[in-house]
């Protein structure tokens, strides 16, 4: 579990306790029941990151709800629900050589406009192949988006930099380039599923990021 999940944890657990002893049994167990959901929500399970060159990995569990073309690159944006692991990594092995957060709603994440106009963090990822931008994006449950990286930091392959707890998205940018592997429906692995192929050995990248303006 990540350390971020512990108050989420301890809190209600000690509520039950405190009720268990008092002998309010229905209350002790609404009140296990959300430590032990909030346990769930926080794992932290091991993925095995696939090491072939030439691919980009999913940045998070969920359900492809979005994929399209602009000028900017090729997006694959993922929606979490809240029985997702929720954690964030990195899609390729590169430098952070940009952290942007842009304040916005809170509106649903089921929705492809919460890309656009909802809470958000963009990290640009680079490496001597291509450059990638991976944006996390708060929900309507969503309380916080956490990051731990800075720019200047490298990331492997599938290494993980954050999360966002609760219902929430996590679009990735590519450039136009690659060939995309994954299809709207498909249930991807942070760290695991292959969402595009590239040819390594050649500088590309993705020139855009969300700055709340709709893709046509």
């Amino acid at each position: 579990m990540v350390k971020e999940g512990f108050p989420f944890v301890i809190t209600p657990a000690v509520i039950a306790l405190i009720f268990a002893y008092l002998q309010w049994w229905p209350l002790v167990v609404v009140f296990a029941f959300l430590a032990g959901f909030m346990a769930f929500f926080f794992r932290d399970p091991a993925r095995r990151i696939p090491d072939e060159p030439g691919i980009i990995v999913s940045a998070a569990d969920g359900k492809v709800t979005r994929i399209d073309e602009t000028d900017a690159g090729k997006t694959v944006s993922v929606f979490l629900s809240p029985v997702d692991v929720h954690l964030n990594r990195s899609p390729i092995a590169g430098t952070i050589t940009k952290v942007e957060y842009i304040a916005g709603r809170k509106g649903p994440a089921t929705s492809n406009e919460a890309s656009f106009v909802n809470e958000r963090n963009s990290l640009t990822i680079e490496n001597s192949d291509l450059t990638v931008v991976c944006t996390q994006i708060a929900g309507i449950l969503a309380r916080r988006i956490v990051c731990w990286p800075d720019a200047g930091d490298r990331l492997e392959r599938g290494q993980k930099f954050g999360l966002i707890k609760f219902g929430s998205r996590t679009d990735l940018l590519m450039p136009r380039s690659v060939d995309v592997a994954v299809k709207l429906g498909d249930r991807v692995v942070g760290g695991e599923t292959i969402v595009a192929r590239y040819a390594a050995g050649g500088q590309v990248q993705a020139t855009g990021v969300y700055d709340g303006a709709e893709a046509e």
